[in-house]
């Protein structure tokens, strides 16, 4: 094995500057083992080359010891099995464990958490974004987030996304008991009489149904009075005097709030918004409504359609957030960011969540973290994490080399020095 040949997995590709400072490393060492040889064999010439022979003989024993150190590290110098060396894929596993255990003490503690998150402002920077965001950071990341949105609603199934989002609704609609809300609704806007504008419009919408089929009344009358009302034409007679009575009725109900059958009516709501929330046979009855419509199939394919249109609402807006941000959402949003602004207590709120958000996360998936990292190395095969730690510390690790080679002469040269001054 040369100095110059690494292990290495299919895909690992060394960076090029690693490989640039091995080439400059090892060619200084060579370049050093040239100059030995020839300065060697001129010292007869003139006593200066001694000193040219001491500087790149100890060159050449400080670059070979900083390459054994080195490449030590990582692999066996030469293939030899040298006791101490190939350090890292032998402790693969102990450095994974204690690369964990240092991310838990130093990182992952609630306490430190807390510290680093408290000097956060994430509220102020939302509310900064929101309100004027940069043209640069700002367009790429929304545009880079809105495609990964796109993406992803795209790549999902649509038929089984939609499956799971109607089976979600439908499921909380059926743990929702509605009786009590539904009651509590009635007899919310019967204190606040919104509900006289729908008893009128029922009262109005009665009297146009009474006059549309007028006919059926007095064919009903026609067929239940006997043969002398018929003979003499009463029947006609009763028939329009209950026409009339009841026309009577219903515009007197519409013009009159204090009307007695008005009044029954309204007494009849308020009773029913009783029994909806207090009536445990009335609640039944709604409930089994309610999950009889939940079953029925236009109600399935109202809540397929509602999905679609969310849906495609969603990667409208994904697909051209720019567009979005221009309209009603984007109004909402800079609203949002200006109230941040200038509502200190809203954004206290919101760092204050996002800083207990994080030392609960911490607290909570810490170790699993640190499980996760330490498993991790432990899956990687030992050509795999030596590639990964020589690929990100190897360059400086070659300016080791560099540098044992260049002290090393200075340290020889000294010696020689002193050694011919003494």
């Amino acid at each position: 094995m040369t100095l110059l040949s690494r292990t290495r997995p299919v895909g690992e590709a060394a960076p090029a500057a690693l490989v640039r400072m091995r080439i400059v490393a090892t060619g200084l060492l060579v370049f050093m083992a040239a100059t030995f040889f020839v300065s060697r064999t001129l010292v007869p010439v003139h006593p200066a080359f001694a000193f040219v022979r001491a500087f790149a003989e100890a060159a050449m024993v400080g670059g070979l010891a900083d390459w054994f150190a080195v490449t030590a590290l990582f692999r066996h110098p030469l293939g030899l099995p040298i006791p101490h060396t190939a350090i890292v894929p032998r402790n693969k596993d102990r450095i994974g464990d204690t690369l964990a255990q240092f991310l838990r003490a130093n990182f992952l503690i609630p306490v430190v958490i807390a510290r680093r998150t408290r000097r956060l402002d994430v509220a102020g920077a939302i509310s900064r974004w929101l309100t004027d965001p940069p043209e640069g950071a700002g367009g790429r990341f929304r545009q880079g987030a809105s495609k990964l949105v796109a993406q992803i609603l795209e790549g999902l199934d649509p038929a089984r996304l939609g499956g799971m989002v109607k089976a979600g609704i439908a499921t909380r609609l059926r743990a929702t008991e509605v009786s009590p809300i539904l009651g509590q609704l009635l007899k919310a806007a019967i204190a606040e009489r919104r509900h006289a504008p729908l008893l009128e419009s029922a009262i109005r919408w009665s009297a146009k149904t009474l006059a549309a089929n007028d006919h059926l009344v007095r064919a009903m009358v026609h067929d239940k009075a006997g043969s002398i009302l018929r003979w003499t034409g009463l029947d006609t007679t009763v028939a329009d005097k209950l026409i009339s009575g009841f026309d009577r009725l219903l515009a007197e109900m519409a013009e009159d709030p204090e009307h007695p059958l008005r009044l029954k009516a309204e007494e009849g709501l308020d009773r029913l918004a009783w029994d909806l929330q207090y009536d445990r046979r009335m609640r039944e009855r709604v409930e089994a409504m309610k999950n009889d419509l939940l079953d029925n199939p236009a109600m399935q394919r109202w809540l397929d359609g509602l999905w679609e249109q969310a849906r495609g609402a969603l990667l409208a807006i994904a697909r051209d957030p720019e567009r979005a941000m221009a309209g009603k959402l984007g109004d909402v949003l800079r609203q949002f960011g200006e109230t941040l602004h200038h509502d200190p207590r809203m954004s206290r709120t919101i760092n204050r969540f996002v800083r207990r958000a994080a030392v609960g996360a911490a607290a909570d998936y810490g170790d699993g973290i640190v499980k996760l990292v330490s498993d991790t190395v432990r899956s990687w095969d030992a050509d795999t994490i030596t590639s990964r730690l020589e690929n990100a510390v190897g360059r400086d690790l070659q300016y080791i080399r560099v540098n044992g080679t260049i002290v090393g002469g200075l340290v020889g040269l000294v010696i020689h020095s002193v050694d011919v001054l003494l």
